[in-house]
């Protein structure tokens, strides 16, 4: 039976109030950044990192992945990834002191043709990362949203690691590339290892790569102030993603992990997440 979820720094309060609020509103599992302003996994000691798992147990939640993400273009560029690369190492090491075994990551843009050389150095990159995951005991989740499905599909073939699976984010491929879920579960079937819970609507064809790059450098409202609104984030339910054939086509796979919802805007994100943990419990008891 899979289970609900929330990225608790989507609640915009200290993680320790995050925390709480989590198991309040009934979230079974949290997720968490491993680098962010709080909490930077990059500079704790495994001792403090083993005291916030407690925490986390202690109010009945489960840590449920740790968000491997750092700024920029993920693993595309071959001047960035060695340090990415080492960075991404340390935030494995460190969510198995809190034990948890799944890093999401957002690699940056899977180029479409395979003779693009930032695809060389993503699969060298990914290679590295994984080989690392794999002897830890641990696995990559790449989250979707900048490609196609498919895309990532012959990536997973390419990189051929067990240690290598998929974040799906529905509202990512629907609001960036008017993909839709089920399609997606139905092309990336068996390497799902966690979800995100999100909804969103796709409003103009847009270049994925502009965009992300655009959200690297800082440079995306500029951009919106060039091409127009691209996507709006929305309440679940309201957007595009078809949830009740999503989920059942995620139960048809073989997925029972978490649905970890990411609320990005919206003024109050307590209720906004609290609606959306209702929403999906409500499609789940009809699941069965």
């Amino acid at each position: 039976m899979m289970k609900i979820g929330v990225i608790v720094e989507m609640l915009r309060q200290p993680l320790r109030d995050g925390i709480r609020t989590a198991a309040e509103i009934g979230c079974q599992g949290i997720q968490t950044y491993g680098i962010n302003e709080e909490f930077n996994l990059l500079d704790r000691t495994p001792a403090e990192a083993r005291e916030l798992a407690k925490y986390i147990r202690d109010n009945g939640l489960e840590l449920v992945s740790v968000a491997g993400d750092m700024p920029g273009h993920g693993y595309t560029r071959a001047a960035e990834a060695p340090a990415r690369i080492a960075k991404v190492k340390t935030i494995i090491d460190m969510a198995l002191e809190m034990d948890c075994r799944i890093i999401t990551n957002h690699i940056g843009v899977v180029p479409a043709d395979p003779e693009d050389p930032e695809y060389a150095v993503l699969l060298d990159a990914l290679g590295q990362v994984t080989s690392y995951a794999a002897s830890r005991g641990s696995a990559i989740a790449i989250e979707t949203g900048p490609e196609r499905s498919t895309v990532l599909q012959r990536l997973l073939k390419d990189v051929n690691s067990p240690a290598l699976g998929i974040n799906l984010d529905p509202a990512n491929l629907a609001m960036v590339q008017n993909e839709d879920a089920v399609e997606a579960v139905n092309n990336l079937s068996g390497s799902i290892i966690h979800t995100h819970a999100k909804d969103g609507i796709h409003l103009q064809d847009c270049d994925a790569k502009m965009v992300y790059d655009a959200f690297a450098e800082g440079g995306f409202e500029a951009l919106l102030e060039k091409t127009g609104k691209l996507f709006e984030e929305v309440p679940l339910g309201a957007g595009q993603v078809r949830w009740d054939a999503y989920l059942a086509a995620l139960k048809a796979s073989g997925y029972d992990g978490f649905l970890t919802i990411e609320r990005e805007v919206g003024g109050d994100p307590r209720a906004d997440i609290a609606m959306a943990v209702n929403f999906l419990k409500e499609k789940l008891a009809v699941l069965g």
